[in-house]
């Protein structure tokens, strides 16, 4: 929207004040860089950003992101005088107890929220996933006649960010991509929160960037709202992704703390507030002050997102009657739906002593599915042949090829746990994978689309000390409890072939949570269900899998491939009389959500013999184990040596589980 310069400034100080004063009332918060970035947010917002207020989902809508989450303030100013939902009374009640306007900005708590930011690099990485998101239903939807999608990805974000690794694995790979709908800009205030940034950072971000693939630009001061215009009008004709290296103040306008690190992490205390507002040309008695002509300009901006987004429906009405086969895919994917009859296309796999690795079985699972959900997209971190996760349907996306439904993501765990989450946040079904060790360079990501309630998927292959020679730097042993300890993560370990099909079903059908798939290097039997029971029974985490004819003396419960160590020595047990139960616990926290009487059946109070086997940390296991219990597990690093003499070495063998259980049924043991 086209307003004078003296309006402009008007807002622009509306944001800074509105923002300082929220932190000053909080006694809590950072004002440096939203006093500092204030006219750069407003320009881009006022003058680039496509947006409607009124329903922040829009689907054609340009991307906004603070990446430099503690800037939190000025979003939420921002998102105020632009008119969506958040009142001034939300913005009083900043950093409060159930308040829309958190420290950080968190997706879901306020309508223009595109992401959760705060962990530094993390919105810049995701920005990275909803450009590649963009391009891929572009190339899915737009046709020579309608332009339906061609939105624009903004991020802002500071030194922090892109010190952080993740930020470069992201960057390189989007200049590779050569994402030319995805602007950075850059808050070069030379502050961080030891002091100067010459302490540690000293590189030419220029030429990084460069090399990386991006076209980069400079406004030298982020007062200069009319330099920042023109530079952003090159950058959206460049081919490349562009980052915008703005040079601002920290603290901008406030007398004694203007470019110094006291002005990034703490308020500016009620007398430099005062101070700082006589220097905005402010009444320094005015608090959470929104001048008339800004409330004005808060309205009129209302009536244009509505007449942006009526725009563009009327393109889509007249889309779906050209294209309606495709109108309606585009809006279930809107709508987070799976076409119908989706799962008709889940394999059965027959019963097979030998069996499969579950890496493989998911491979075969994934291929079956992938044709059923077109808009079904993922790969690995450079680990596809081995993590079984390559669609055969689709060739790879690609700078040359928007269309390509695998995703290489090169040897960039981390930057592809934040891709991925930048995919979903987009719509989109996407996956992520890689050997289970890495999951710890990809864990912030994770953490995050936890906490937004997104369903994520990873799939994470060669799963424990089955991986063998490779060694105790690639076995697992601590990540399934560390993962099993994140809030709204669902990992689920399946036993076997059929137990992987209803891992796939239930990360597809997830609508708020992510799931991580733990699959094995090693073959695991594919068990016979005609004789134990059906395999869609692990939906509900935890299942009777075998069961002894009358009330158990004992009962094993395993997880992934020791679940076929348990039936083993199931039938060892049985057969010296020994009434026995196997329960396969592919997902504790699903199990954990099913009803206390389910529960109760399948773990009974009374019956406390139980052991618990899984290759892996005995972190957790003790709530299923109980007193009277005993747990079978690793709690050291693995070792070097084929798998079999692994598992051997380390107690997880029929022979061991068997001996456990008679000891533990002939002494009462209580360890």
């Amino acid at each position: 929207m086209v307003i004078s310069e003296k309006l402009e400034q008007t807002i622009i100080t509306t944001i800074r004040t509105l923002s300082i004063d929220a932190i000053q009332k909080a006694n809590s918060g950072h004002p440096g860089a939203p006093m500092g970035l204030a006219p750069v947010a407003f320009t881009i917002y006022n003058d680039f950003v496509r947006h409607n207020p009124k329903n922040p989902d829009w689907p054609n809508r340009d991307r906004f992101i603070v990446s430099n989450g503690h800037a939190s303030m000025l979003l939420y100013s921002l998102l105020h005088v632009m008119g969506y939902d958040l009142t001034l009374e939300d913005i009083k009640q900043f950093r409060q107890l159930h308040s829309r306007c958190p420290g950080h900005p968190e997706f879901g708590e306020a309508p223009g929220v595109e992401v959760t930011t705060g962990p530094l690099g993390q919105g810049v990485s995701v920005s990275v996933g909803m450009a590649i998101a963009q391009k891929w239903l572009a190339a899915r939807f737009n046709k020579p006649d309608f332009t339906l999608l061609d939105y624009n990805i903004f991020a802002l974000c500071g030194d922090g960010d892109l010190m952080e690794g993740v930020a470069s694995e992201a960057a390189s790979l989007a200049g590779h991509l050569a994402l030319d709908n995805l602007l950075w800009f850059y808050d070069n205030n030379y502050i961080t929160i030891e002091g100067k940034t010459d302490l540690t950072f000293s590189e030419d971000v220029q030429k990084r960037f460069e090399a990386y693939g991006w076209d980069v630009l400079q406004v030298a001061d982020a007062n200069d709202t009319q330099s920042l215009r023109a530079q952003v009008k090159v950058a959206l004709q460049s081919k490349k992704p562009v980052l915008v290296v703005v040079n601002s103040h920290i603290g901008y306008g406030s007398p004694n703390k203007q470019d110094t690190a006291g002005v990034h992490g703490s308020p500016l205390g009620e007398e430099e507030v005062r101070l700082t507002k006589k220097n905005y040309g402010w009444n320094p008695d005015w608090q959470f002050y929104v001048p008339e002509e800004v409330a004005q300009f808060r309205e009129e901006n209302l009536k244009r997102g509505e007449e942006i987004e009526k725009a563009w429906n009327t393109l889509f009405e007249k889309y779906k009657t050209a294209y309606p086969e495709l109108a309606k895919e585009f809006l279930m994917i809107q709508n987070g739906e799976l076409p119908e009859n989706w799962h008709m296309q889940l394999p059965e796999f027959p019963t097979d002593d030998k069996g499969l690795a579950t890496r493989a079985s998911s491979g075969k699972t994934l291929n079956a599915i992938a044709p059923g959900i077109p808009w079904l997209v993922g790969g690995s971190a450079d680990l596809a042949p081995s993590t079984k996760t390559y669609m055969d349907i689709s060739g790879a996306f690609s700078a040359q090829n928007r269309a390509g439904r695998n995703l290489h993501f090169g040897i960039r765990e981390h930057a592809m746990g934040a891709i991925v989450n930048g995919l979903v946040l987009s719509k989109l079904k996407a996956f992520g994978a890689t050997f289970f060790v890495f999951s710890d360079y990809m864990k912030p990501a994770i953490r995050l689309a936890a906490l937004m309630k997104i369903p994520a998927i990873y799939v994470f292959t060669h799963d424990s000390i089955g991986v063998g020679e490779d060694g105790p730097t690639h076995q697992p042993i601590e990540q399934l409890a560390a993962l099993r300890a994140t809030p709204n993560v669902d990992v689920f370990r399946p036993a076997d072939a059929n137990e992987v099909v209803w891992g796939w079903y239930l990360a597809l059908s997830q609508k708020d949570r992510p799931t991580a798939l733990v699959l094995t290097r090693q073959n695991v039997p594919t068990f016979d269900r005609s004789k134990f029971a059906p395999a869609k029974e692990a939906l509900k985490g935890g299942y009777i899998l075998a069961d002894a004819e009358n009330e158990p003396q004992i009962i094993l419960i395993a997880t992934g491939s020791e679940v076929a160590l348990c039936l083993a020595a199931y039938e060892e047990l049985t057969s010296q009389g020994i009434e026995t139960r196997v329960v396969s616990m592919p997902c504790t926290s699903l199990f954990e959500r099913q009803s206390e009487e389910y529960r109760e059946k399948v773990l009974p109070a009374p019956i406390k013999k139980r052991i618990v086997v899984e290759a892996g940390s005995s972190w957790g296991w003790e709530r299923y184990a109980g007193l009277e219990g005993r747990i079978i597990a690793i709690d050291t690093f693995g070792k070097s040596a084929p798998q079999q003499q692994l598992m051997e070495h380390f107690g997880f063998s029929v022979k061991n589980i068997v001996q456990q259980a008679r000891a533990l049924l002939e002494s009462g043991d209580e360890k």
